[in-house]
């Protein structure tokens, strides 16, 4: 499993267990409460109501007195109200009154007169100088009806108690409260999850994207390419990116040294015999024409060694840049005609001309020195490799996210077996002027030049005769 799916489903679990924690907390204990609230309410309603009927009762005239005349006005004007948005539209508390025995002596409901309740807990403890309370189903034996909270207060005389008074009410008339509230809290807990997951979602988002380019960044170097170690805000990731950097140098400088070291030992001993040889073989005696010959020899190997030696300098600098170090505007136009005229001399003792069309001006961010060495590479390459009264095509084509250099020559093509290799450092091929091998750096170099400049270069043999090495790079 990735980690950005595990980071998502921890975050995902975390948030819905805060949610199920709001609604356990809800139902254990919002609705007990709003039910607590009803209940306070009809204890201090019980208590005056008792106090306001004690009189009556205890003259025996609870039924045609101004208690139940005034319970039977205020029943049948009830004010109407809207309470927080839940509408009331008439009275719902029952008041019934017992005598000392629990005998029903008033009923506001008109349901239980003259019925014995001294058994129901609220009369029972409330004539026995307790606190009367019970809670029933509006319909016996029916558990799927409505409950009714019964709430009694004692009715005294001289501190006697004389009978009791119940205020009962129906626990659905607070369902709406209930409801309206619980309707409110899934709403915007349902909005506060969905939040929470998008804000999630974002940050393991940002997170894995780090580590995801972190891991690129790992596979580039594995596979020798050039890449910048990304940055991150994050102190760790950040932390993280400049080490693996820094072992990428270690590693890189130790690994560069041992391959440069290997070939260039190789390469330098090729030369270094031949100057060896014609040393051992050069005397006093010698005839001058001979002497002359080995002394060229010995000249020309040198040079050869130079060259390498120069070579391995420039291109061991441009293989340790991650990113160009001097970028400005550069006129691909102007840069190809400067080099196409750098090599004029050398082209114009072979015959050899360079035929590169005028074509619309075109720009491009980079570095024209290194951009410039790459192209004469390519030109100087292909005149070795061109017959002579020969002509080597140069093109510079725009496309629609990016442009493309070609060099074509004329002459034998690339081996089969050679053109997997031919940008490997030290690799090269016999030139057919001379049949001599050059420091087989040239390609490598160009190839380097242009993955800095983010682009590609390929070298395959035209279906018209000869090779052909294109550059192709990005539009900036």
């Amino acid at each position: 499993m990735k980690i950005s799916l595990k980071i998502f489903l921890g975050y995902f679990i975390l948030v819905g267990l805060a949610a199920w924690f709001v609604l356990t907390v809800f139902v254990d204990e919002v609705k007990p409460g709003v039910r607590q609230a009803m209940e306070d309410s009809l204890v201090d309603t019980a208590n005056v109501l008792a106090e306001l009927a004690a009189s009556e009762v205890k003259s025996g005239n609870i039924q045609n007195g101004n208690f139940a005349k005034s319970l039977a006005q205020y029943q049948s004007k009830a004010t109407k109200a809207n309470i927080w948005g839940v509408r009331k539209q008439k009275a719902d508390y029952r008041v019934y009154i017992t005598d000392a025995k629990g005998f029903v002596i008033f009923d506001s409901a008109n349901l239980a007169l003259g019925q014995d309740y001294s058994k129901w807990n609220d009369v029972y403890l409330t004539l026995r100088g307790k606190y009367g309370v019970r809670s029933s189903l509006a319909i016996a034996g029916d558990k799927n009806s409505d409950t009714i909270m019964y709430i009694a207060a004692p009715i005294r005389s001289e501190n006697q108690i004389i009978g009791s008074l119940t205020v009962s009410k129906p626990n659905r008339t607070v369902l709406p409260f209930i409801e309206r509230a619980q309707a409110k809290i899934i709403r915007w807990g349902a909005l506060l999850f969905v939040l929470s997951l998008a804000i999630g979602a974002l940050f393991t988002w940002r997170f894995t994207r780090k580590i995801n380019q972190l891991r690129e960044y790992a596979v580039l170097v594995a596979k020798g390419e050039k890449a910048t170690a990304p940055s991150s805000s994050n102190d760790e990731l950040a932390e993280l990116a400049n080490a693996m950097q820094a072992m990428r140098s270690e590693l890189d400088g130790k690994q560069y040294v041992q391959e440069s070291v290997q070939h260039l030992t190789h390469e330098l001993k090729s030369p270094i015999t031949a100057i060896q040889a014609s040393l051992e073989l050069i005397s006093p005696s010698m005839p001058k024409h001979d002497q002359a010959r080995f002394l060229e020899q010995i000249k020309t190997q040198a040079d050869r060694v130079q060259t390498i030696i120069q070579n391995m300098l420039g291109l061991a600098s441009l293989e340790h840049q991650q990113q160009l170090q001097h970028s400005t505007e550069i006129h691909l136009n102007a840069l190809i005609v400067a080099q196409i005229q750098h090599i004029q001399d050398k082209s114009s003792k072979l015959n050899i001309a360079f035929k590169f069309p005028e074509t619309l001006p075109m720009h491009m961010k980079g570095d024209a020195f290194l951009l410039g060495q790459a192209i004469y590479n390519l030109l100087e390459n292909a005149l070795d490799f061109s017959p002579i009264n020969s002509v080597i095509n140069v093109q510079l084509l725009d496309y629609q996210s990016y442009r493309q250099i070609s060099v074509r020559d004329t002459g034998v093509g690339v081996p089969d077996y050679a053109i997997d290799k031919v940008f490997d450092k030290f690799y090269s091929l016999p030139r057919p002027s001379t049949n001599l091998k050059s420091t087989g750096l040239g390609l490598n170099f160009v190839r380097e030049v242009v993955k800095l400049h983010g682009g590609s270069i390929t070298l395959q043999n035209h279906e018209w005769g000869g090779a052909e090495a294109v550059i192709t790079l990005p539009k900036t």
